[in-house]
């Protein structure tokens, strides 16, 4: 054991973080926790001190999630201040998500799958007392395992758990307590702040053995008493071996859709949750803005107060940004706001952040032949940085390693 490990929470001082969903809170996260991206993170970010003692993580997730900031300004101001050697593992946490994001675009079969699984789980709980029983006591936090039902409180009430909090309930949920991942993801999906499609699904996959096919993550005692000093030792509880799950879809591999260029004339920019930076990639400014929120349609079910309003506080925080105090609207049908708008302000064309595979993408989709009808084009803009990244994202996260010191040249951050 390590110095560091071995004296982990003596560093570790009060600090619950204001998830405030604007810009300038994001970039505040940000100033406050760059100096500890080096050594001191490295050494201490598998800790879970629980939510008032969050000294040893970023907690940048949310505002990275929905690019209040993005991970190019991240990796940026860390490479400021520690070589790439000295930050390499937070630098890999921040490509982890890209790595996440450029997987499902290309394999985007594995949405679809999850989507019907959750919905044919949800149907079975009607039918099933005894599934609905155990599945509504984990939620609720009513198990008796130790850790697991703080975590389900803490991810209800709060909208965020710490990265290795969220390994070990997903591991308990479905090995130990015998639930369906999909519903486990939903639950995250419904109430995390930073909840995020890609990031959630693919990573309750890889805990389940699906993702890294036959590869589990297992939650021992040892190991949960450790990382959380004690607070938590879920003692005779936990299943002792995991075994992968197994499907019998093959989710094959797709060229990552093409982006459309900046369009010419006067054009309304629709800000989403995907991106709430989206001038950056302009190059002159819209005859109108409209913001629209897909949150609801991360689950059937009802989505947690905390990830409602961090998306809605993001997506208003955008839309002052660009000078406008209108209403961020949450409609079912995107087609009616957006077409009025795009008149309203006589543009035929409409500018959104690329939306990659979740409820924003399935949004525009479903909208994109009413605006056709209409005589208003639908242009995507996907950021550079996403350009750079995804390609890599095609096996496993190693792969993508083995290609950040290049991502960094691109971006002209290697040292």
């Amino acid at each position: 054991m390590s110095a560091e490990d071995l004296f982990a929470g003596f560093d570790a001082p009060v600090e619950r973080i204001d998830f405030t969903p604007t810009r300038a809170a994001g970039l505040a996260r940000l100033d406050a926790f760059v100096t500890r991206a080096g050594r001191h993170y490295a050494g201490q970010r598998n800790y879970d001190f629980g939510p008032e003692r969050r000294n040893n993580v970023s907690a940048l997730s949310p505002w990275i999630r929905h690019r209040l900031i993005s991970e190019e300004e991240v990796l940026r101001a860390v490479l400021a201040r520690h070589s790439p050697s000295g930050s390499e593992k937070f630098v890999q946490e921040v490509f982890w998500r890209s790595y996440f994001k450029g997987w499902l675009e290309q394999r985007p079969s594995v949405w679809a799958s999850y989507e019907k699984g959750l919905a044919q789980t949800l149907n079975g709980l009607a039918q099933d007392d005894g599934l609905e029983s155990r599945y509504r006591a984990a939620i609720e936090g009513r198990t008796g395992i130790d850790g697991f039902d703080a975590w389900a409180r803490e991810l209800v009430e709060t909208g965020y758990l710490h990265n290795h909090a969220r390994m070990w309930f997903a591991s308990i949920w479905i090995f130990t307590l015998r639930l369906p991942w999909q519903l486990g993801a939903d639950f995250f999906l419904r109430h995390l702040m930073d909840g995020d499609p890609a990031s959630n699904t693919l990573s309750w996959r890889w805990v389940a053995g699906l993702h890294t096919k036959g590869k589990t993550y297992l939650a021992r005692v040892s190991n949960i008493a450790k990382y959380t000093e004690e607070r938590f030792r879920p003692q005779y509880q936990l299943a002792g071996v995991a075994e992968p799950l197994i499907e019998a879809t093959e989710h094959a591999l797709r060229p990552i859709p093409p982006a459309d260029p900046m369009p010419e004339g006067a054009f309304l920019l629709l800000v989403t949750e995907e991106d709430c930076q989206p001038e950056v990639c302009l190059t002159r400014p819209p005859a109108g803005v409209l913001g629209l929120l897909a949150t609801e349609r991360r689950g059937s079910q009802k989505v947690g107060s905390c990830a409602q309003d961090f998306a809605r506080g993001a997506v208003t925080d955008a839309l002052g940004r660009q000078g406008t105090d209108q209403a961020v609207q949450a409609s079912l049908d995107w087609a009616a706001p957006i077409i009025e708008a795009a008149q309203a302000v006589g543009a035929s064309t409409v500018l959104t952040a690329y939306a990659p595979v979740g409820p924003v993408a399935a949004r525009l989709a479903q909208a994109r032949p009413a605006l056709q009808d209409a005589g208003i084009t639908l242009h995507q803009l996907r950021r550079p940085y996403d350009d750079l990244v995804w390609p890599h994202a095609t096996k496993g996260f190693f792969a993508l390693k083995q290609k950040i010191p290049k991502v960094l040249q691109g971006l002209g951050l290697a040292g």
